[in-house]
């Protein structure tokens, strides 16, 4: 996979960037020139992680923003704190994710659903306009996962994740990922930016921290490490525009035909539902 060298004069905004792949895929980053915006739940390890880059790398050019995508407040907050900086955004990774986490999101939404997608819907949306004056790249990290969806029922959305591991509901937010941006893809064709959803491999990172300790070890001990779970996100990118596909999924680095629920139909529903939580809350 070839990625560009020289990132100067780029901006990438990281959702989750303090741990796992998001921290993976900034080190590299702004290792190649390009000014870094850590989007985060923790101020604590946001910083931390800010400085962590900057030792490794030797930038300046690496900030924290507050996010916490349970809380669409947070997620709104966060959009217009990036928009008052007056800053270009070229690329926006929606890398943040949970799994194996029951619960609800402050706004009343299944966690794993709300965090893994409505939240980064709500973002993306809040940073449409400063992304269509950039003709942005937003980079939405997916996973096989959704090929064991089923499908959605937007009204089990709503209520608090069934069981411990929450597995399920991942699948579905995961499904909900490609969806959307299958789906944001169609809508701003012609405007600029591009969407790309994918796959990063299965890996050991910290979005199974909430996973039973007992259980852990037998759900991470044949994962990719970090660093080779950002390669497709870092190819998504930053390789040259000419070898993707504005909508399309992809895995290790080549597009791969997601699920056949992944319908034209079953996305339209999920922007309409997920336009009507976000504007109501």
């Amino acid at each position: 996979m070839k990625c560009v060298g020289e990132l100067s004069g780029r901006t990438f905004l990281i959702t989750g960037a303090n741990t796992g792949i998001g921290l993976a895929t900034a080190t590299d980053l702004a290792g190649r020139g390009g000014r870094l915006f850590l989007a985060c739940r923790s101020a604590q390890k946001g910083a931390a992680a800010a400085a962590q880059i900057a030792a490794a790398t030797g930038t300046d050019q690496v900030r924290f923003l507050p996010l916490d995508l349970a809380d669409l407040t947070s997620v709104r907050e966060c959009a217009q704190a990036f928009l008052a900086l007056g800053e270009p955004l070229h690329v926006l990774i929606n890398n943040a994710g949970v799994g194996g986490t029951p619960g609800r999101t402050k706004d009343g939404f299944e966690l794993v659903f709300g965090v893994n997608h409505l939240g980064h819907f709500a973002l993306t949306m809040g940073l449409l306009d400063c992304l269509t004056a950039s003709r942005a790249r937003v980079v939405n990290v997916a996973s096989d996962a959704h090929y064991q969806a089923k499908g959605i029922d937007f009204d089990r959305l709503q209520r608090r994740t069934r069981g411990i591991a929450g597995m399920r509901e991942y699948a579905v937010s995961k499904l909900c990922n490609v969806l959307f941006s299958q789906e944001l893809a169609r809508r701003l064709d012609g405007s600029g930016v591009v969407s790309y959803a994918l796959h990063p491999g299965v890996v050991a990172s910290d979005i199974w921290r909430r996973v039973p300790a007992p259980v852990r070890p037998l759900v991470t001990r044949r994962m990719l490490t970090v660093e080779q779970g950002a390669r497709t996100s870092l190819y998504c990118a930053t390789a040259p525009e000419a070898a993707l596909r504005s909508g399309a999924y992809y895995d290790d680095g080549a597009e791969r035909e997601p699920s056949p629920v992944a319908t034209r139909d079953l996305g339209e529903q999920l922007w309409q539902h997920s336009e009507a939580w976000t504007q109501a809350r």
